[in-house]
């Protein structure tokens, strides 16, 4: 682990501030499982930043859950008031400017609307990617409200 240096992920640092420190790993933090072991933490304790793109409008609706939830699509579709879709690779680097294992929850465009998992409010600390699939961190859920604007729901399967 090491401080950033990478491009995308010092974007990531100069959004947050220097009250968060973005770290770097040599391993692979582009899954939950990857993440977690490589952090030593739980897999629940990742907050995986999943996009999905409303089927009518093209916007950017992101959701943020628990590495061990799996996004209702359906529940975050009625929040988003549309039916939404799963963005290939290209679109999810085009809606947010990250490739997908990188995603972050901050430096999305002002235009996305992001809902945050209810079962992440459990916990003392989290983590979340930083830009790049080997960048994150660490965070607590009242900051992840704070940075992101968004409120938590109910959007686990």
């Amino acid at each position: 682990m090491r401080p950033a240096s990478a491009k995308k992920a010092l974007a990531v640092q100069e959004v947050l501030g220097s009250r968060f420190s973005v770290l770097e790993f040599e391993e692979s933090t582009a899954t939950s499982a990857d993440a977690a072991a490589a952090i030593g933490c739980t897999v629940a304790q990742i907050a995986k930043t999943v996009v999905f793109q409303g089927k009518t409008s093209g916007a950017c609706i992101v959701a943020v859950a628990s590495g061990v939830n799996r996004v209702d699509e359906k529940a975050l579709g009625r929040l988003a008031e549309e039916k939404l879709r799963r963005p290939d690779a290209d679109l999810v680097k085009d809606l947010t400017g990250y490739v997908i294992g990188g995603v972050s929850p901050v430096g999305l465009p002002e235009s996305a609307l992001v809902y945050l998992d209810r079962d992440l409010e459990g916990f003392t600390e989290i983590w979340a990617s930083a830009g790049t699939p080997n960048a994150v961190f660490r965070l607590t859920p009242n900051d992840l409200v704070e940075i992101t604007g968004a409120n938590f729901a109910d959007i686990k399967r």
